[in-house]
């Protein structure tokens, strides 16, 4: 906090008059609001790559005539930065009238939702001219890999909750189809994907008498197609707005994106309604982490809007051909247990009444890395389960010479790998399932969970994965998380943590 105030005193020549903490949002990231001379939102970051993103594109945006917050300083480190005090009201909450009315938005609230969405072509559009993506987090474009991930996300924190039968080998099929289709919509343009476009990150900004949207929260964005952001603006599943209100704000935003680049009106649509399907998973998959796993109210309290989001989508027919994700899709929607029944929410430790267990506790869990060559770690315990994961998809440095004698646990290769960022991506999946797995497990009062990671060698992708997952469970969960690098015969315990 004291190096913050100093920056503000480097930057304005005096100290500020006050200086109040406001409430975290949903990062690791800290806010001040610093008074004096300038009114401005300090910004303590965790994660410099990502303070980094978000400080390039701000000032990016800005040369681009795109509102965003200002940048007034930014500390030599790059951990802290002074941003524009955009006040305090954003467009979610100016939009409250409509939410509590089942969607009946008045003229004001609609007309905020049209000048908002006039607002994205120019960031998708022109935001990407002369834009560095090499500067943005990673991974820096949407693909496919990308694009499973968030299936399976959906997959396993939500699909496999309702305990309805499914064929796996038929589902992945449809979703790789999926995949493919999804980032076919982008090819031949080249365009900034906003992907968290929502009411919460635009502020309103009063200027001339006028409420003036300025965005935030644009640092995770990448080159991707333009239909994601429209899918997530307006079919986020609380704001419950009406296919007519969707239909009448497509316009504006397809009206503004015709001044500056042509294309069909027809295609657009079609492949829109492709990533409204996708979106709609996602979102499922997010709010049963959320809800179901981690018990945070809103998110179980949503479920039922996007479900019946979903429904009406499937109503009016799906956008590709993905038959047995469509028949699977149905049967979810037709199911009636999205209120949770107690009975359930007991069956999968969701309710104060499950505050005991059965198990003996605590939860321990063991993480692998080996060799596919020497086969896949044994599990000793006897209970069987947990998840392989093969990293043999990503980069591998053990085909370069000055990576041959060393492993996943050395600088170089860690900042190969991190660098190269496909094991980061690759991480992001495995964490959300891992996160979810032992959160239940915890509640349950299980007390063993397998991890194992291989590769070609059990030397670089497979001992840096096991290695971060570990780490990232022990300070997450605070449980013991006993380490095995089985080809490198190197055995480390993390211990629980008071």
């Amino acid at each position: 906090m004291q190096q913050l105030i100093e920056l503000y005193k480097d930057t304005f020549g005096v100290s500020p008059l006050k200086v109040e903490t406001l409430a975290k949002a949903g990062s690791n990231r800290r806010y001040i609001r610093m008074t004096g001379p300038k009114s401005v939102i300090g910004v303590i970051g965790t994660d410099r790559s990502e303070n980094q993103a978000f400080i390039y594109l701000a000032r990016h945006f800005a040369e681009k005539g795109i509102p965003v917050p200002a940048i007034y300083g930014v500390s030599e480190d790059e951990m802290r930065y002074l941003q524009e005090d955009l006040g305090t009201v954003a467009l979610y909450n100016s939009l409250s009238h409509g939410r509590e009315n089942s969607g009946a938005y008045n003229v004001e609230e609609i007309e905020l939702l049209k000048r908002t969405i006039r607002h994205l072509p120019h960031i998708q559009i022109e935001g990407a001219e002369e834009l560095n993506f090499n500067k943005l987090l990673q991974p820096i474009s949407f693909t496919e890999q990308a694009a499973k991930f968030d299936l399976h996300y959906f997959k396993y924190c939500f699909l496999k909750t309702t305990d309805l039968p499914y064929d796996e080998v038929r589902m992945e099929a449809d979703f790789e189809a999926m995949a493919r289709d999804l980032v076919a919509c982008a090819e031949g343009h080249v365009s900034f994907l906003y992907r968290d476009f929502q009411a919460r990150n635009v502020m309103l900004k009063e200027e001339g008498g006028t409420l003036r949207p300025y965005f935030i929260d644009f640092q995770g964005g990448q080159q991707g197609p333009i239909h994601y952001d429209v899918a997530s603006f307006l079919w986020q599943a609380s704001a419950r707005y009406s296919q007519e209100l969707r239909n009448e704000l497509i316009k504006e935003y397809m009206d503004e994106l015709s001044k500056l680049v042509d294309f069909n009106q027809d295609s657009l649509l079609q492949h829109l309604r492709l990533f409204v399907l996708f979106r709609l998973m996602q979102v499922l998959g997010a709010y049963g982490l959320r809800g179901y796993f981690e018990r945070k109210k809103y998110f179980i309290d949503s479920i039922p809007y996007a479900i019946n989001n979903l429904r009406q989508l499937l109503n009016e027919g799906v956008a590709a051909p993905y038959p047995y994700m469509e028949e699977t899709l149905r049967r979810l929607v037709a199911l009636q247990q999205f209120e949770m029944p107690e009975e359930k929410a007991q069956r999968l430790g969701l309710t104060a009444s499950t505050s005991k267990y059965d198990g003996k506790g605590p939860l321990v869990v063991r993480v692998f890395s080996f060799s596919y060559k020497k086969g896949i770690p044994e599990d000793t315990s006897g209970n069987g389960g947990g998840y392989v994961f093969d990293c043999r998809s990503t980069h591998n440095p053990g085909r370069y010479e000055p990576y041959k004698k060393i492993t996943g646990l050395d600088p170089a290769v860690i900042q190969f790998l991190e660098e190269d960022g496909e094991i980061l991506t690759f991480l992001d999946s495995v964490y959300q399932l891992a996160d979810a797995h032992c959160a239940r497990y915890i509640k349950r009062g299980f007390t063993d969970l397998m991890f194992s990671f291989g590769c070609t060698g059990g030397q670089h992708r497979s001992v840096y994965s096991a290695q971060h997952l570990a780490e990232h469970l022990n300070e997450k969960f605070g449980i013991e998380v006993r380490i095995e690098h089985r080809e490198q015969g190197i055995k480390q315990t993390l211990p629980a943590k008071k």
